[in-house]
């Protein structure tokens, strides 16, 4: 299938790039940094999202993946309008067959920056709105919201003993999730799922459910 995933130069768009092209897709990249990816199934457009007027014409697309964001950083024209341009130009279109936008727990639970967790919170609520639009194609569209994800973004709590032991404390299975572990849900979401739509699926390894219950013994 024609794929089109953004943000795919590192991290958890770069695994599911590379989880695509070995099973056989032709996968499209758009970045503002270059891609390490050089497998000739792979086609990497280096611009930035937000620059709507310099992004490539791309027809056709079957699969869109809206991975591209950011984390205190314009978090809402990038995570959210940028994220609604690329979905109304690419998605919204007869050849359509799945969406899916990478949101995030903070969606649901509010936690993080407050731009941040806002602009995640408007993927979930546009992934439903896309939804409904996407059916007459028989498309799907859903958001896979995950967790913390042992990324190069999250080096600074990774590599910090204190604040991982908190993050631990707070996170059931003790770990955080792998790239790949990512990437197999986005392609379980895209190209096994048929029917599965307007839904946001919480992959953070339980954090997000932990609740401390305090009663006499």
């Amino acid at each position: 299938m024609k794929v089109l995933i953004t943000g795919t130069s590192q991290g958890i768009g770069k695994a599911i790039a590379e989880l695509f092209i070995s099973q056989g897709h032709n996968v499209i990249g758009i970045d503002r940094q270059e891609s390490s990816i050089t497998d000739d199934s792979y086609t990497h457009y280096q611009c930035d999202i937000r620059e709507y007027d310099s992004l490539p014409e791309i027809d056709g697309v079957e699969i869109l993946i809206n991975n591209a964001g950011t984390q205190n950083e314009d978090d809402i024209n990038v995570n959210l309008k940028a994220l609604i341009k690329i979905t109304e130009r690419y998605g919204l279109q007869a050849s359509i067959k799945s969406i899916l936008n990478i949101g995030s727990a903070s969606g649901h639970t509010g936690s993080e920056f407050p731009e941040y967790a806002a602009s995640k919170g408007g993927v979930i609520a546009y992934t439903k709105n896309v939804a409904l639009r996407v059916a007459q194609y028989g498309a799907t569209c859903n958001s896979l919201d995950p967790g913390g994800v042992m990324t190069p973004l999250n080096d600074c709590v990774i590599n910090d003993a204190a604040l991982w032991s908190e993050i631990m404390e707070q996170t059931p299975l003790k770990r955080w999730a792998s790239t790949e572990e990512i990437a197999r849900w986005a392609y379980f979401l895209t190209v096994t799922n048929t029917f599965c739509t307007g839904q946001s699926i919480v992959v953070d390894g339980g954090e997000s459910i932990n609740s401390h219950f305090v009663w006499p013994k």
